[in-house]
């Protein structure tokens, strides 16, 4: 056993058999995946439990390249869950199910002062402020907070403002307080009472809550009325229809007035779209939607738990209901910190039927758009590497991903007409205008190997000296002998280096370079399906430049079979009548039309082709 497998059996021995978190490592001590167990120890032995099979292609990979794990233990299941989100949100571990770019989010901010501020930010600093969001729709976000301050008197200067620098007389009231967009709280011109509830009243707003905002506005405007200032109630007004021109905008979806939140996914791949609707009194506020990375081989319920950890994580605000398109695994511990960080009970549901269920269905037709347009983006940019391209240098170990690659395959029946075929796949997709097919010169009878050097060495030479894209990996369709053809002719072009594998027939066995045995890839491995495809496709191309050149020779043999037809008149005749079929098909006439073919000839000509004898009558002058 190496010392790598010695420290590894090692830490199982020693992993401890209460909840908490593990950390596997690589070599370079970086942290490949972090997880969390009810049971540690029979967690993490199960990575290394028989040959990997179960694991499937992308985990197997990530066992092989463990060399240190981690153990923190927790007093409970929750407080493991809860250490795992903060600790993947630290890390993004590279086999993590993650959120992309949730930095860049935009939150609203709440300052923690006596006179707080309120405005979207994309930087959270934890300095006792309270963040609403994260916000994926910045334009209704926008829309939102343009209403805010219409209906509002919220300050809008960075000042801090205490009881201190009022009685300093530190600050002055500014040209929003002459146009009455604020209250002058730097001059003491309004209670701090008076205005941290109107902040609740804006919080009340973000949240859906509009009912409540329009009733503090209208007690308000009572209030002005009865004091004879009819201009602030008049304010108050236009204030009240502004809050009820925005809630008129938003849908009633249900029959209630319950705040729930209803998820849904749509997953392909690696690739995975989250969407979270937000409902409030009943009424749709919002739609967020996230993009995840690290989905592959996860079970939907994982996916969902993964989400949840890492979405509420970061809100302040969990709704007494949760719909989700299926449960989320350990159903009952996500229940449990949902229930402790919204300080009540909260409901998790997978709606079957009725209203519920028709949100669940409007969620899940957005989330497949969006992942619809994710796929078209990514396809878009230059740096998209397709999953199967990634898988194949998974497989095969490459440093870099074979996102050009040329595949060779070599075809003659008993030693005739031997033609080569090399085709081009870019991104795991067929360049049909990069295909070229090779008449092998200088090589005589049955010899693939001789055939394939000619081959090899024509290509990459006209590579070299016509600077043409070097491919990522070459294939050969063939065993280890094919293979050490092509890598020897390529060093004796001096070629840059590049990775060249043979794949043969029989098992589908893999064979690199200086490597005795050949690699058997899982048969379920997108990187052997697209390395069949291209072997396939470049067998394909062969044998239809095969299949054309030997019709040729035998359509033109059965011209040399004629007597008296010889090297120009057959050229004229192919020339006229472009192939043997048509020729057959044509007239004796015709046939005489050609340049230095009598008509006796023609008869002869038409006679040998068709096989009947013709009995052709001169015209009488």
């Amino acid at each position: 056993m190496s010392g790598k497998d010695d420290h590894i059996e090692e830490r199982l021995q020693h992993a401890p058999k209460s909840p908490g978190v593990y950390l596997f490592k690589d070599g370079r001590g970086d942290i490949l995946y972090i997880g969390k167990a009810k049971v540690l120890r029979n967690r993490v032995r199960s990575y290394f439990r028989g040959n990997g099979d179960s694991l499937g292609p992308k985990m197997a990979a990530m066992v092989r390249k463990i060399r240190d794990i981690e153990y923190m233990i927790t007093d409970s299941e929750v407080e493991s869950l809860l250490l795992e989100a903060n600790l993947v949100k630290e890390h993004r571990p590279r086999y993590n199910v993650r959120l992309k770019d949730d930095k860049s989010y935009p939150y609203v901010r709440v300052t923690d002062e006596p006179y707080p501020r309120v405005f979207i930010t994309r930087n959270v600093v934890q300095d006792g402020s309270r963040y609403y969001g994260p916000y994926t729709d910045v334009s209704s976000l926008r829309s939102a907070m343009r209403v805010v301050k219409k209906v509002f008197p919220l300050r809008s200067c960075r000042y801090y403002i205490d009881q201190e620098a009022i009685e300093q007389n530190k600050f002055r009231v500014c040209l929003d307080y002459h146009i009455q967009k604020c209250e002058g709280p730097c001059e003491g011109l309004v209670s701090k009472e008076h205005y941290n509830r109107m902040i609740d009243k804006i919080v009340d707003f973000l949240n859906g809550r509009t009912d409540e905002v329009i009733e503090y506005l209208r007690e308000n405007m009572e209030e002005a009325a009865e004091n004879y200032e009819y201009e602030e109630a008049a304010r108050y007004r236009d204030q009240i229809e502004a809050v009820q021109s925005y809630a008129r905008k938003q849908r009633v979806e249900t029959g209630d007035f319950e705040d729930r939140d209803v998820l849904a996914m749509a997953s392909e791949d690696d690739d995975c779209a989250m969407v979270v609707m937000r409902l409030r009194n009943g009424k749709l506020i919002g739609r967020e939607h996230f993009y995840l990375s690290g989905v592959d081989e996860k079970e939907t319920g994982g996916i969902l738990e993964d989400f949840v950890k890492q979405y509420y994580m970061r809100v302040n605000f969990v709704p007494r209901e949760i719909l989700f398109p299926e449960s989320p695994s350990n159903f009952s511990t996500i229940e449990e910190w949902l229930n402790s960080r919204a300080d009540r009970r909260v409901y998790l549901k997978v709606p079957k039927i009725g209203e519920k269920k028709k949100l669940q269905r409007l969620a899940e037709k957005n989330a497949n758009h969006l992942l619809d347009e994710l796929h078209l983006q990514k396809k878009k940019r230059a740096d998209y590497i397709p999953k199967t391209v990634s898988a194949l240098q998974e497989d095969l170990q490459m440093e870099v991903p074979p996102r050009r690659v040329e595949a060779f395959d070599i075809s003659h029946i008993g030693g005739t007409n031997t033609v080569a075929s090399m085709v081009c796949f870019i991104d795991g997709q067929p360049r049909k205008n990069e295909y070229r097919r090779f008449k092998i010169k200088t090589v005589e009878g049955n010899d693939d190997f001789a055939s394939l050097r000619e081959v090899i060495q024509r290509r990459y030479r006209r590579v070299m000296e016509e600077k043409i894209p070097v491919p990522d990996l070459i294939l050969i369709d063939g065993g280890k002998g094919q293979l050490n053809v092509a890598v020897e002719v390529l060093n004796e072009l001096d070629f840059p280096p590049v990775e060249v594998i043979g794949l043969a027939k029989r098992l589908e066995e893999v064979y690199i370079p200086q490597q005795s045995e050949p690699l058997f890839l899982a048969k379920s491995s997108p990187g052997l399906v697209l390395l069949q495809r291209i072997r396939d496709e470049a067998h394909r191309f062969a044998l239809d430049y095969h299949r054309k050149l030997r019709g040729k020779s035998m359509e033109v043999s059965s011209l040399d079979e004629i007597e008296g037809v010889g090297k120009i008149r057959k050229q004229r005749l192919l020339q006229r009548f472009r192939s043997v079929k048509r020729l057959k098909e044509a007239s004796i006439t015709e046939i005489a039309e050609v340049r230095g073919i009598s008509e006796n000839m023609a008869v002869k000509i038409k006679q040998q082709l068709t096989g009947e004898e013709i009995v052709h009558q001169e015209n009488e002058t």
